[in-house]
């Protein structure tokens, strides 16, 4: 059973980085479309940033076009979002989640099979 586990959530001040990791348990990981979500108190969970198990495509939602990147270790299994000029609107918890069933990233969270516990982020202003 593939698990995620995600790290690197915490406080920083608004302007300042953040990196997340998600570590993939399984050998699945380099076949597996890998994407960011985020999920804020009263609201929906929210697209942030994908990358193909091929070519390492990359998609971006529009609020952190810019300012988050998205990258993958497939020797480590693992993926990561490096996060700069972080706002307050991005505190939010943050999912990693896996789709065996789609080439790209894509927006919908119904399209990811795997989803780690999450790690809370909280910018300060």
């Amino acid at each position: 059973q593939v698990q995620l586990v995600e790290s690197g959530g915490g406080v920083v001040q608004a302007g300042g980085s953040l990196r997340l990791s998600c570590s993939h348990s399984g050998r699945t990981f380099n076949t597996a479309t890998m994407a960011w979500f985020r999920q804020a108190p009263g609201k929906e969970r929210e697209f942030v940033a994908g990358i193909s198990f091929f070519d390492d495509i990359t998609k971006y939602g529009d609020s952190v076009k810019g300012r988050f990147t998205i990258s993958r270790d497939n020797a480590k299994r693992t993926v990561y979002l490096q996060m700069n000029s972080l706002k307050p609107e991005a505190t939010a918890v943050y999912y990693c989640a896996d789709s065996q069933r789609f080439a790209a990233a894509v927006i919908s969270p119904q399209a990811y099979d795997v989803w780690g516990q999450g790690t809370q982020v909280t910018v300060a202003s």
